[in-house]
């Protein structure tokens, strides 16, 4: 766990993929989207897949343990994740380490969501994600991080709409 603390201490352009969606809600309603488990296992995620939830510690410190599910090549597959808070500041920002349950996961990125309202009573959700190399962001670009991100902004706009 330290390696991946000093891999973060610098934020490297060539490492980042920065994902932005505007939401027609005040920040403080986006931000509790992130903090309900439940609300989140409803939002989260690519179209087509699902999440089932198996440990919800939303917190600084906490982690939220789950799996994408979905069909893919006329199977069902199962796509363990793990979160872990770093940082929360309320209706401001949340910064989380994201990769596999696997405790040396060396492909576990860094991920920091903010949250800014607009005049108008809108938000603006900015999604920074760091990855370890450069050469592993290439890679998650190539298999559809950036498509599936914005997937996962939309799922949460028409949460936040339903």
């Amino acid at each position: 766990m330290k390696h991946m603390e000093n891999l973060f201490e610098t934020w490297s352009l060539d490492r980042e993929i920065v994902l932005v969606k505007l939401l027609n809600h005040p920040r403080e309603k986006v931000f509790a989207a992130w903090m309900d488990p439940k609300a989140l296992a409803e939002w989260y995620g690519p179209a087509g897949l699902s999440i089932e939830s198996h440990e919800a510690d939303i917190r600084e410190g906490g982690v939220w343990r789950f799996d994408m599910v979905g069909v893919f090549e006329g199977k069902q597959q199962r796509f363990p994740n793990l979160m872990r808070f770093v940082e929360i500041v309320p209706n401001e920002r949340i910064v989380m380490d994201y990769g596999t349950p696997e405790p040396n996961d060396p492909d576990r990125f860094r991920v920091t969501v903010t949250f800014d309202e607009q005049s108008d009573g809108k938000t603006v959700l900015t999604m920074r994600q760091l990855h370890p190399t450069a050469k592993r962001r290439q890679v998650v670009i190539g298999f559809g991080a950036v498509e599936y991100g914005l997937q996962t902004l939309d799922g949460l706009a028409a949460w936040l709409d339903g």
